[in-house]
């Protein structure tokens, strides 16, 4: 983008100069920068986002299947057509798309088979397509048990840690859990790991159905019937599980790649699968042990006990073949006009367990409509300066695989030029708008908030998001979906959001009839999403100093490490600090400040010399690197980041600091020291990487 003055009102020029003298821009671009802006925000046109939601559910569309390919090809199409440089990127992954066989049954004291499958409703017209599987679990065990049955609550490390504690007998029985409290997997890892030899998994009515509300299809709440599909995979790395730390590049290609041997990996081997809670009724009313504790009872009209007792036997059969399918991810590409290295990646997955309307769609028809926005502008010739690229995922729902793909593809290169990652998987699933982040990302989110009006309000984002408070909370980013490569395994500041509420999530009704009834009827919330993260994008895209809140990781850090300390002193009362790392913080948060100060004065006195803008910018990419360090976690070496990574014991949290939350949670105080170097090293890192950019402010004029 050219640095030029175009005559705009006064006012929009001052409502612009407060966002844009402190995070990036020279006086001299902010009236082009406005009206990229502008004229940004009106090409967005949120009956667009319609149009995509109903062409991309059309069919079930599950991960290596004919429907998913018609996905594809539509993105394809959509995007090459607003003017991006669309490539397919093709893997050949290791997973189950399809249930293969399975049975449920009560066989005493009485016989019944046990529904798997969500009823058809004359009122959806989606939910009798004959291509809807039953409820299945991807990477459950292959097996046929017939047991007495142990209800596990949520079947958290902690729950399975009570039974044992209550002295239960675990062994050679098949637990009933229900689903929430951590990811799906780890239920099937510690029922193993206890000796049980199956798993029911069904999501009570306490966390989503008829005590929360109406149900569906009256309803947006989770009916009898309903069922969460969803993977078991819980391998100590992300993606494809046959290569870790490498591409599982196409069995066809020219170039092969050693795989490993599905037999040397650790795959659960217990026979896994979901029903609704009409099906768990029959199970969970019919048991005769004691009465499970207070905080372990969910909303079905009975008391929920431990154990069934011997007269209560199931039958948990499974039969599932994982094999070789081929996942597509879908890249665009619109060039920047002068740093066409440096990247701003959005991305969303595509497969879907069903119709897929909510999750992830709704993310994949909102970056749709924010490809044919900037689009429009692209080919008037108002480019972004940096590269904007969206990515379209495959085979997340069996473990994010697609997305871990490409990066461990493209791990040097990702690492040397991309400025963020943003990620929307089911990013406009209600009106609830919502967001998590790494720290030098929050503050672009909340500055666009309060440019884009909220749909159907006089408010903007930002008053409806912050409510009575000052500011609206933006969390820290934890697994589950497309981010964790890109933030935790390469170090890429990243961020995930959008808009959410009650979804009919990873069920056969997740489908247009129920988008369109519960979680968005009008359908705007798709156009203010692109709008606002369309902001997000193109003010990194074009700010002559990539605009990260560097302050931030000093703010940030030292509220972490108070409550790091604080963890640490429930095993170890006696421990008295990471003096260390106590030092180093100083320091960050001088060279911080430091910075701060110069990018202020440099940017509003435009004397940051051109020879150093791309110095400044290659630095700052270089800054979240500083946390990734070689040796990784202890709980698998794949996650590297020391700043933050999912849960390892519920796959969904953020851990922020995780090389000692770890520590904390085995109740071990033999690594602290080594810890506190660690850490010590990566903010020490970081500091002389910010003081580096701090030299480069150097007070001459730009040329």
């Amino acid at each position: 983008m050219k640095l030029k003055l175009l005559a705009l009102t006064a006012a929009s020029l001052l409502s612009f100069s407060s966002f844009a003298q402190q995070d990036g821009f020279l006086p001299s671009q902010f009236a082009e920068q406005k009206k990229f802006e502008l004229d940004f925000l009106n090409a967005v046109k949120s009956d667009r986002f319609k149009v995509h939601l109903s062409e991309l559910t059309k069919n079930p569309h599950i991960a290596g299947t004919p429907e998913n390919e018609l996905v594809k090809d539509y993105m394809v199409n959509i995007m090459s057509a607003a003017g991006m440089n669309v490539k397919v990127w093709p893997y050949d992954v290791y997973l189950p798309n399809h249930p293969g066989k399975s049975e449920l049954q009560i066989i005493s004291p009485v016989q019944m088979t046990l529904s798997q499958k969500e009823g058809a409703l004359p009122e959806d017209p989606f939910s009798d397509d004959p291509r809807l599987h039953l409820g299945f679990n991807a990477f459950s065990g292959s097996g046929d048990v017939t047991a007495e049955v142990v209800y596990v609550n949520y079947g958290t490390r902690e729950d399975f840690m009570k039974l044992a504690e209550m002295g239960v007998p675990l062994a050679g029985k098949v637990a009933i859990a229900r689903y929430g409290g951590n990811f799906r997997g780890y239920k099937a890892k510690y029922a193993e790991q206890y000796g049980m030899v199956g798993l029911v998994v069904y999501t009570d009515p306490k966390d989503s159905g008829f005590t929360r509300g109406e149900v569906y299809p009256k309803g947006p709440f989770f009916n009898e019937t309903t069922i969460q599909r969803g993977s078991m995979l819980t391998l100590d790395f992300t993606g494809d599980p046959l290569t870790p730390n490498r591409p599982a590049l196409p069995l066809d290609g020219a170039k092969k790649i050693k795989r490993d041997d599905p037999a040397d990996v650790d795959f659960h081997t217990i026979p896994v699968t979901p029903i609704g809670y009409g099906a768990a009724k029959e199970i969970l009313s019919r048991m005769t042990g004691s009465e499970a504790p207070e905080a372990w009872q969910g909303g079905l009209p009975f008391k929920y006990r431990i154990t069934g007792g011997e007269a209560l036997k199931v039958r948990v059969m499974v039969d599932q073949k994982p094999d070789f399918i081929r996942a597509n991810n879908v890249i665009g590409t619109f060039e920047g006009s002068e740093h066409p290295d440096e990247w701003i990646i959005l991305g969303s997955h595509y497969d879907a367990w069903s119709f897929g309307a909510t999750d992830p769609n709704s993310g994949t028809a909102m970056l749709l409509t924010f490809a044919e926005a900037l689009g429009e502008l692209y080919k008037k010739g108002q480019k972004p300066s940096r590269s904007i690229l969206i990515g379209h995922w495959d085979a997340e729902e069996q473990g994010v695989i697609g997305s871990t793909e490409w990066v461990e593809h493209l791990k040097k290169e990702l690492g040397a030029k991309t400025v963020s990652y943003m990620n929307f998987d089911g990013g406009v699933s209600g009106r609830n708008f919502g967001a998590a982040a790494a720290p030098t990302l929050k503050k672009l989110i909340i500055d666009a908030s309060k440019e884009v009006a909220y749909p159907d309000s006089a408010k903007t984002v930002f008053e409806v998001w912050a409510g009575k408070n000052p500011e609206p909370g933006i969390g820290n980013l934890g697994g589950g979906s497309d981010h964790i490569a890109f933030y935790m395994h390469v170090g890429i500041p990243s961020l995930s959001g959008g808009s959410g509420g009650p979804t009919a999530y990873h069920s056969n009704y997740d489908n247009f009839h129920y988008y369109s009834k519960f979680s968005d009827p009008s359908f705007k919330m798709g156009g203010a999403v692109a709008q606002l993260f369309g902001l997000v994008a193109i003010r990194q895209a074009n700010a002559a100093v990539i605009p990260y809140d560097v302050p931030r990781y000093s703010k940030d850090l030292k509220g972490h490490f108070e409550q790091a300390v604080k963890n640490v002193k429930t095993i170890d009362p006696n421990f008295a600090g990471f003096d260390q790392v106590e030092s180093a913080l100083a320091k960050l948060e001088a060279s911080s400040t430091a910075y701060y100060k110069n990018l202020h004065r440099s940017l509003s006195e435009e004397t940051i010399h051109s020879s150093h803008l791309k110095k400044i910018n290659t630095g700052l990419i270089g800054l979240e690197k500083s946390w990734i360090d070689p040796k990784g976690m202890y709980y698998g070496e794949w996650y590297k980041s020391l700043y933050v990574c999912n849960d390892p014991f519920s796959g969904y949290a953020s851990w922020i600091l995780p090389g000692i939350q770890y520590e904390v949670a085995i109740k071990n105080t033999a690594r602290l020291e080594e810890w506190d170097t660690r850490y010590a090293k990566a903010i020490l890192d970081l500091s002389k990487k910010i003081d580096k950019l701090t030299k480069l402010l150097e007070p001459k004029k730009i040329r």
